[in-house]
C-alpha cells in the first residue's frame, strides 16, 4: 500500500492539538485482573512445596521491576528470566537462578520441569523457552499465568489459573493480598526445595576455562562486567555474542539489556547503542557483537562522529558466523558451509578511518587493560575492541531442537 501525501500538504501549516485521551475500538485491553483469579493464585503460591517464579518482557515493558523484586523476597522463591526479561529481577540475588531455556542455566531449567507451582508473569512459553510442549507437560504442576494478552494464555501451555491484566496492576494487587494475610510458605518443605536447586547449581553449567591459549569470549563479557560495574548498558546484535552477554553479564537493573530477542535481528547493537546514549548520554554504554553482525550498520561509525556517540564495541571476533557453525557442529557433524569469514577487514584501521580508537586484543592478560582503557582514558571516544577470541567455542548450556527442557548438553563430551 502506498500512501503519497502532496508537497501542497507537507508544507502547508496548521494548529496542531495532541489528543488528552487516545481510543481505539479494536484495542481495549483489560488492565485489572480478575480479583477471583488472583486470590487463586495466592493460595497456590502459599500451598507450594517447589515453587518457581518465571517471568518475562512483559516485567520490563511494565515498569514492574520493583513489584517483582518486592514479591520474590516476600517469599522467598527462586526466580528466572527469560532473554527478554533479564534485569527484572536482580542477578547478583541468590533467589535468581539464572535465564532459562535454550541456553538457560542447568538449575533453571531443572526448577522449571520439576517446580509444583509455578507463576508465569509477563511471559509467552515460547519454544526457546520450554522447548518440547509435550516434554515440558509431562511433569505434572499448577501454573499460575498472568499477561495482559488474552492470547498468550494457555497458548502452548495450558494453565490453571489465567489472569488476563497489567503486569504492574495484577503484581500490586497480588503483593497486596500476600501482606494482608500472615499466612507464609512451608519453611521446610522450601528448604528442602533449595536444597535440590543448590545440588543443581553444583554442575557449574557455565564454567569455562580461561587459561594462556586464546580469549575465551566468556572471559570478555565477564571483565566488561566487572570494569562497569554491573551498571553499564549493554546492547547485542544476535548469535553466540548475544547469548554469551546474556548468560555472564549480571543485570541487576531493568531496561539495561537492549536486544532484538527471538526476531533475531543482526546489525543492531550499535543503532542501539546510539539510541541509547542520545537518552542517557553520561552512561556506561558498550556494544557486544560479533564481526559478522557489526558489518550490517558499520557504516552508523560515521553517524557517531558526526554526533560524538561514544559506545565502547566489544568484537568478539572468531572469524566465523558462530551460532551457524555451531548448529553445523552439533547437527551436521562438523559439515561447515558458509559459516566462516575469510573476508574480513581490519577493524582497527576501519576505526580509525572513521576518527575513532581502534584496538585489537588477542591475549587474555590484555582483555582488563583494554577494557579499562576504553572506559578510562578514552571515556569520551568511541572505541572498537576487536578481541580474537576462540574460534570453536561454544554456547553451553543447550537444548537442541524438538528437546525437552531438561534434555541439555552441557558441554562437548555430551555430543
Amino acid at each position: 500500500m502506498l500512501v503519497d501525501i502532496p508537497k501542497d500538504v507537507t508544507v502547508a501549516r496548521t494548529e496542531y492539538l495532541y489528543p488528552r485521551e487516545m481510543e481505539m475500538r479494536s484495542y481495549k485491553p483489560v488492565v485489572k485482573g480478575h480479583q477471583g483469579q488472583i486470590k487463586k493464585a495466592v493460595q497456590l503460591l502459599l500451598s507450594a512445596e517447589r515453587p518457581m517464579i518465571y517471568t518475562g518482557g512483559g516485567v520490563i515493558l511494565s515498569d514492574s521491576a520493583d513489584l517483582l523484586n518486592r514479591l520474590v523476597n516476600l517469599l522467598g522463591f527462586p526466580c528466572t528470566n527469560t532473554l527478554m526479561g533479564l534485569g527484572g529481577f536482580k542477578a547478583s540475588d541468590p533467589k535468581f537462578v539464572g535465564m532459562l531455556g535454550m541456553h538457560g542455566t542447568y538449575e533453571a531449567n531443572m526448577a522449571m520441569q520439576n517446580c509444583d507451582v509455578l507463576l508465569a508473569v509477563g511471559a509467552r512459553f515460547d519454544d526457546r523457552v520450554i522447548g518440547n510442549p509435550k516434554h515440558f507437560a509431562s511433569s505434572p504442576r499448577k501454573i499460575v499465568h498472568v499477561d495482559v494478552d488474552p492470547s498468550s494464555i494457555s497458548k502452548r501451555v495450558k494453565v490453571d489459573v489465567p489472569i488476563v491484566g497489567d503486569v504492574r496492576e495484577v503484581l500490586a494487587e497480588l503483593l497486596s493480598q500476600l501482606e494482608a494475610t500472615s499466612a507464609r510458605p512451608d519453611v521446610a518443605h522450601l528448604t528442602a526445595w533449595w536444597d535440590q536447586i543448590n545440588e543443581w547449581r553444583k554442575r557449574e553449567c557455565l564454567r569455562y576455562e580461561q587459561n594462556g591459549g586464546p580469549i575465551k569470549p566468556q572471559y570478555v563479557v565477564e571483565k566488561l562486567w566487572e570494569v562497569t560495574g554491573g551498571d553499564a548498558f549493554i546492547t547485542s546484535d544476535v548469535g553466540q555474542h548475544q547469548m554469551w552477554a546474556a548468560q555472564y553479564y549480571r543485570f541487576d537493573k531493568p531496561r539495561r539489556w537492549i536486544n532484538s530477542g527471538g526476531l533475531g535481528t543482526m546489525g543492531v547493537g550499535l543503532p542501539y547503542a546510539m539510541g541509547v546514549q542520545m537518552a542517557n548520554p553520561d552512561a556506561s554504554i558498550a556494544v557486544v557483537t560479533g564481526e559478522a553482525s557489526i558489518q550490517m550498520c558499520i557504516q552508523e561509525l560515521s553517524t557517531c562522529k558526526q554526533y560524538r556517540l561514544t559506545p565502547k564495541i566489544c568484537n568478539l571476533n572468531n572469524r566465523y558466523l558462530g551460532m551457524v557453525r555451531q548448529w553445523q557442529q552439533i547437527e551436521y557433524g562438523s559439515r561447515y558451509s558458509e559459516s566462516y569469514m575469510d573476508a574480513l577487514p581490519d577493524f582497527v584501521r576501519l576505526a580509525e578511518s572513521y576518527g575513532h580508537v581502534g584496538m585489537r586484543i588477542d591475549r587474555p592478560g590484555d582483555v582488563e587493560p583494554a577494557l579499562k582503557e576504553a572506559f578510562g582514558k578514552y571515556k569520551d571516544r568511541l572505541v572498537f575492541l576487536d578481541f580474537i577470541t576462540d574460534q570453536k567455542e561454544n554456547v553451553w548450556p543447550m537444548v537442541k531442537a524438538g528437546k525437552g527442557l531438561t534434555e541439555m548438553l552441557l558441554g562437548s563430551e555430551n555430543l
